[in-house]
């Protein structure tokens, strides 16, 4: 029987957390949220939506996720597949299905959602959340021949393969990580397109100047990093 875990990272998603949380299907078993030292009624409305609710203090996207994951390390049943999904709204979570769907049946390690242009919301990606993920992409099709065109937070991959990985950014870098150490291991990976739509609120990392320097610096830190090893 697949066991599939969700985390969601959230700091200050009061207004969207309870929606992402009611629409992911019920496939899976279990639903933690990170609360990532919010300062609103996140963690509140996610007890409520039925969601696990752990707390980070430590402020950083990728703080969260591990957390998240540490968490899972310490229960006695340990889940097949994690899915990681925004608090923000942005995704649309009952395509959840879709994302683990290449694992289920073809046993893919790593499947990412790729907000393509076709199907994403006018206004829902900033013109330089646009431009990092094609500059992003395409460093790691011209250093490691990869296939990817996203670096879409709503992503899906095997348990163990995530533990493999050793991940280690505790900010902006996390998805890039992921993707270089899927590369970097040989694992098997997908994209899958997948609906975007304009979050609820303003976006941490995007929404602010110093939010995208950061993100781009990191970014382009893990690719060059790995450029040279």
């Amino acid at each position: 029987m697949t066991d599939i875990n969700v985390i969601i990272p959230a700091f200050n998603e009061a207004n969207s957390i309870s929606k992402v949380i009611q629409e992911i299907p019920s496939i899976v078993s279990e639903i933690i949220v990170v609360n990532n030292n919010s300062t609103d009624e996140t963690a509140a409305n996610a007890i409520k939506a039925g969601a696990t609710v752990i707390n980070e203090t430590r402020k950083g996207y990728g703080y969260a996720c591990l957390s998240g994951m540490d968490y899972i390390a310490k229960k006695s049943r340990k889940p097949n597949i994690i899915v990681f999904i925004d608090g923000d709204y942005s995704d649309y979570p009952e395509e959840l299905t879709k994302i683990v769907k290449p694992i289920l049946d073809e046993n893919i390690d790593l499947v990412i959602g790729a907000r393509s242009k076709a199907l994403r919301e006018e206004g829902s990606m900033t013109p330089h959340q646009i431009f990092g993920n094609k500059l992003a992409t395409f460093l790691m099709k011209l250093f490691f021949g990869s296939t990817f065109t996203d670096l879409g937070p709503f992503r899906a991959i095997k348990y163990e393969k995530l533990l493999a990985m050793e991940m280690e950014d505790k900010t902006y870098g996390w998805t890039i990580e992921m993707q270089l150490k899927a590369l970097k291991n040989k694992m098997t990976y997908v994209e899958i397109p997948v609906r975007y739509k304009k979050r609820i609120g303003v976006s941490k990392v995007s929404g602010t100047i110093k939010g995208s320097i950061f993100a781009g610096i990191k970014i382009l830190g893990w690719i060059f990093k790995y450029s040279l090893r």
